[in-house]
């Protein structure tokens, strides 16, 4: 019939086919997704060695705020380890687990096989990422082992021993000012907010022992990039709204992307520190052109990244990794060694015979020590360092993922889920793993009972260092600098500069808790976790200052 249509059997098929193909799309992708998680949820089961652990006290966060909350995640690490083993497993976010290692043997293995077997979580990558870029800690594996070569010279102890000078000139221009402040007083001492002046010795260290680069923060100049560290530690408090997007961020990276004020804050820093970044390289290069045979300008921090950056460089480095080299820096300059040196003058605050007698050994010395004798020649002095970076590491707890399977041993056995003993645990690839290391550097079955002490003696007397610490394997029997592949490339740097700057205060001033030596003192969040004085404001450490006459 003329008009009409007729339709086949292939046509209704067809048709048919078209209005139902995005449904079936979606329903095979979410059989997909179910099959793949039941699939690893199974493998994992069955590849992983079920272990004991404290219970869930939150459906959606299992114990993840409690840690978060806490004032002292440490204690509780040291807590549950003692009830469960050496190894047990927490629950965290929307179902997941991780494996906490609280033994010397097993965080051995982890560390020397990390950036390979161990790798960043998601959450610290897309962390780390926004606010540095893909550089040195970003990157795994081959990728990590080529950056890591490529700055290793900046910081040799032949390096060092050449920016020394650049740590006192930091230290002294704080005693210039302190003491200008001392002598406008009334009665020769005066109130000190400490935690804000070491920031600045820090960041003008970092400026110009790295960058060549002096961000005048002692002098009173406006930094863009001073302004937003402090900014970081004017807004301490983490708000319900930010607990709940960082926790959910554990599962969900994507949620980092997230404008939160604190997100604001890490991308104002990006910025900031990406304007410097670049403007510092400029010149370093037109520099380069210029001093072209200066071996020893090559051999600095910006003479190896401008280095690094010609296409025919050995271990060569993107344009991106070289910008994000100078982040890592800035951020490691400035945060670690402000928060080191704080706490040390907080607990020489709290010990006033610790600090008489690190000032009588400093006075009996003489004159500033060179790099080699604050290395060797102020036993004290070490001790006391080592004890702040035993006490208050500044990164109190790292957590990593398993690429592949593995088996940790164990210096001790442990209990399983089942009751059956175990000298080594299996690992499943996607297993996180977590080293509480706060709670490592400071456990009493490790370090002995005076763990929790402030007692720079261990580091002097024979038998200071109990057997079961000497298992740890890190720097001085610490995992303040972590370990392995990972281990931190400035602490010889870091080191030098804290006990240069704190030889120069001790010697120069007499420091006393504002309130009396009771003075509670709490952790609060800037970009790393730093100590307030109970009742301050943002990152307040007032103490009381004079001369020492």
């Amino acid at each position: 019939m003329e008009g009409s249509t007729i339709t086949t059997p292939f046509s209704f098929w067809s048709t048919t086919a078209r209005s139902v193909s995005a449904f079936d799309a979606a329903c095979i992708l979410a059989a997909l997704w179910a099959f793949v998680k039941v699939f690893s949820a199974v493998r994992w089961r069955m590849n992983t060695t079920q272990l004991r652990g404290p219970p869930r006290t939150s459906v959606i966060y299992g114990v993840s705020d409690d840690l978060l909350s806490s004032t002292d995640a440490a204690t509780i690490y040291e807590r549950w380890a003692e009830e469960y083993g050496v190894v047990y497993v927490i629950p965290a976010v929307l179902g997941q687990t991780r494996i906490v290692l609280c033994d010397p043997k097993a965080i051995a293995h982890f560390y020397a096989r990390e950036t390979w077997t161990y790798v960043l979580t998601p959450l610290s990558l897309a962390f780390i990422e926004g606010l540095i870029g893909r550089g040195l800690l970003w990157s795994q594996g081959e990728s990590h082992r080529r950056q890591r070569k490529s700055l290793t010279p900046a910081f040799s102890n032949v390096a060092i021993r050449k920016l020394t000078s650049v740590f006192y000139d930091s230290a002294y221009k704080a005693k210039c000012a302190w003491e200008t402040i001392i002598e406008s007083s009334k009665d020769g001492n005066t109130i000190i907010e400490v935690e804000n002046w070491m920031n600045h010795i820090a960041l003008d260290t970092i400026g110009i022992a790295g960058f060549s680069h002096d961000f005048g923060s002692l002098d009173g100049k406006h930094s863009v990039v001073a302004e937003v560290f402090d900014a970081f530690g004017h807004n301490p408090s983490a708000s319900a709204m930010n607990k709940f997007f960082f926790l959910l961020a554990q599962v969900f990276p994507i949620m980092t992307k997230i404008p939160t004020k604190r997100g604001k804050l890490t991308k104002k820093l990006n910025t900031a520190m990406s304007e410097i970044s670049n403007d510092l390289l400029t010149r370093s290069r037109r520099e380069k052109d210029v001093n072209a045979r200066d071996t020893e300008a090559g051999k600095s921090v910006m003479g190896l990244l401008i280095k690094a950056e010609d296409q025919d460089a050995e271990l060569h480095l993107s344009g991106e990794e070289v910008l994000a080299q100078m982040k890592v820096l800035l951020i490691a300059g400035y945060e670690t060694t402000s928060i080191s040196i704080t706490w040390a003058l907080i607990e020489l605050s709290q010990h006033p015979d610790v600090q008489t007698r690190l000032r009588e050994e400093l006075l009996a010395f003489g004159p500033d020590p060179t790099y080699d004798q604050l290395k060797v020649n102020l036993p004290y002095l070490d001790a006391i360092v080592h004890e702040i970076l035993r006490l208050h590491p500044p990164v109190t707890e790292s957590t990593r993922l398993a690429a592949a399977d593995d088996v940790i041993p164990l210096s001790e056995p442990v209990c399983t889920a089942s009751g059956t003993m175990t000298e080594s645990i299996s690992v499943a690839k996607g297993t996180f793993i977590t080293i509480p290391i706060a709670a490592i550097n400071r456990s009493s079955v490790i370090w002995g009972p005076d763990a929790k002490q402030f007692k720079p003696d261990r580091w002097l007397v024979e038998d200071g260092i109990s057997g079961k610490a000497k298992e740890v394997q890190g720097h001085r029997h610490l995992l303040t600098f972590v370990d392995g592949p990972r281990t931190c490339l400035g602490k010889d740097f870091a080191t030098a500069e804290f006990k240069a700057v704190l030889s120069v205060l001790v010697k120069s001033f007499v420091f006393e808790m504002r309130d009396g030596p009771e003075t509670k003192v709490e952790i609060v969040r800037g970009i790393l976790p730093r100590p307030r004085i109970v009742g301050e404001d943002g990152i307040g450490v007032p103490l009381r200052v004079r001369r020492y006459e």
